[in-house]
């Protein structure tokens, strides 16, 4: 029968496994909760905590002289611009009859160009009927202003035309004399300059018509603006809801919240490195998952959740159980930031032994958790570390310890030479699980399966490695190949079956 060969990847690992990502962020869901409840929380508390001043708004329609139909809106803007002006701020505050400096007024209100010709003006104040004092004022302000404005260049045009007339009536004036002066003598030349001046008169006659039309015109012009710039909506009041504003800057709050909070969660699963899927926990231990639990916890559950943990148990319990009756050498159960957990599932096995003959827990745990134990009658006999130094033929052993950060790795060797991983999903990196892999294989104990503690109820990766002993950094069971004098390793004790956790099927 041959060895099969060591398995060599099909594909380069991604850069970045969206799937991990997905299954950290999602178990990360307190956080990201939490930060879209206070994202929620925040937006409410300011909606009502910080309400709006009192408000009212105000819209001018406004005429220009250089109205085009495709204008971009660059009248309007400088209309917008005229109005946060200390000329029209002060124009406004002497009608009100207030003291407030025109700089102090200009933070209280703003405009905003709706379209070419309509500018909206939004007035704060210390109420409602101030608020729509100011707004009455300023726009009446901006409406003279624009008047005055139309009619100074109108005026100044005409003005223009009337003087480019008058220049030319007097230069009129002075062709007539000189034809009236004329000595009506006779030739070419004599005829010919009076044909001149008669040409000269006529010209200048028309362009003294067309001034005087020009500068009609502009006159005429200026009434038609200044009666299309008005105020086609009186100033108003805004009504603020504050449950419609709690409700929206308590949406708005919670999306920020929730997308703030999903990116640290993501961010956070990146940089941690924290292996949570079955697949990668088995690849950085180099030994397969052979069960998973759900993490005990400090306070009851409830009647349905505690059936279904129990039943879990009992058969994680059984199938432990199975495999230590068919060893000879003592086992030991490793925790890995599942401490209590693992301490239930040592006292489950021990009781399950303990049917066959003495069994005897020894505690490598720290702070003793198991010798600290209220022990009820018929539980095991739980020592500690230096009381198993010299253990009896007639009993079998149960180490259990930690490979948290901070263990002693030499004391691992005395609670048993093989092992069984209690490892909570998501808890250690994926360095750190590497150098458990590498301290165990240099200590000689042999892990012969990992439980997962905590998993993702939608993992459906496989954590199965065929070929377990060929991927691991230091072959597990290195030492045992060449006791036996070859250099292939051996697999040890019996085939495992995958034990699934009562909320998923075995796969």
């Amino acid at each position: 029968m041959s060895t099969p060969a060591p398995s060599q990847p099909s594909a380069a690992a991604p850069l970045l496994d969206l799937q991990a990502l997905v299954v950290a962020v999602r178990r990360r869901r307190r956080l990201w909760s939490c930060m879209a409840l206070l994202g929620l929380l925040v937006g409410a508390a300011v909606a009502i905590l910080m309400p709006p001043p009192p408000t009212a708004v105000t819209t001018v329609l406004v005429a220009h002289q250089a109205d085009q139909p495709n204008d971009p809106g660059t009248l309007i803007r400088t209309d917008v611009g005229l109005l946060h002006t200390t000329r029209i701020a002060g124009k406004a505050l002497q009608a009100l009859g207030s003291p407030e400096k025109p700089e102090d007024f200009m933070r209280d209100y703003g405009g905003v160009g709706l379209s070419n010709n309509l500018l909206q003006i939004t007035v704060t104040g210390a109420g409602d009927a101030e608020a729509t004092a100011r707004a009455k004022a300023l726009a009446d302000a901006f409406v003279a202003d624009h008047v005055r404005r139309i009619r100074e260049a109108a005026d100044a045009e005409a003005k223009t035309l009337l003087d480019q007339r008058d220049r030319m009536q007097d230069e009129l004036a002075q062709v007539n004399k000189a034809i009236g002066d004329s000595s009506p003598q006779s030739g070419p030349k004599a005829s010919a300059n009076m044909e001149s001046l008669f040409t000269r008169r006529a010209e200048l006659g028309s362009r003294i018509t067309d001034f005087g039309r020009r500068a009609a015109e502009a006159r005429i012009g200026a009434p038609r603006l200044i009666a299309g710039t008005q105020i086609v909506d009186d100033a108003r009041a805004v009504r603020h809801s504050l449950p419609r504003a709690a409700v929206t800057n308590a949406g708005v709050g919670l999306v920020l919240g929730l997308v703030l909070g999903l990116a640290v969660a993501a961010v956070g699963a990146v940089v941690a490195d924290r292996p949570v899927l079955r697949r990668e926990i088995a690849a950085n231990l180099g030994a397969s998952v052979v069960a998973e639990l759900r993490r005990t916890h400090r306070r009851p559950a409830g009647p349905w959740q505690g059936r279904r943990s129990r039943a879990a148990r009992t058969r994680l319990t059984t199938t432990l159980a199975r495999t230590l009756r068919g060893s000879a050498e003592p086992v030991s159960l490793l925790d890995l930031g599942c401490a209590r957990t693992t301490s239930v599932i040592a006292l489950d096995l021990a009781a399950a032994l303990a049917e066959e003959g003495p069994v005897v827990i020894v505690d490598g745990l720290p702070g003793r958790r198991l010798a600290h134990h209220q022990p009820k009658p018929g539980d095991p006999a739980v020592v500690d570390g230096e009381s198993a130094a010299n253990p009896s033929r007639q009993e079998r052993r149960l180490g259990v310890g930690s490979v948290a950060p901070g263990a002693a790795w030499t004391d691992l060797q005395y609670l048993g030479t093989r092992t069984v991983l209690v490892v909570r999903a998501g808890h250690g990196s994926a360095a750190w699980l590497h150098t458990v892999a590498r301290q165990l294989a240099d200590l000689g104990i042999a892990v012969i399966g990992v439980v997962v503690i905590d998993p993702d109820p939608r993992d459906r990766t496989d954590g199965t490695l065929w070929d377990g002993a060929h991927t691991a950094l230091r072959g597990h069971n290195e030492p045992t190949a060449r006791r036996n004098g070859t250099d292939r390793p051996r697999p040890e004790g019996p085939s495992w079956a995958r034990v699934p956790d009562i909320d998923q099927e075995a796969r």
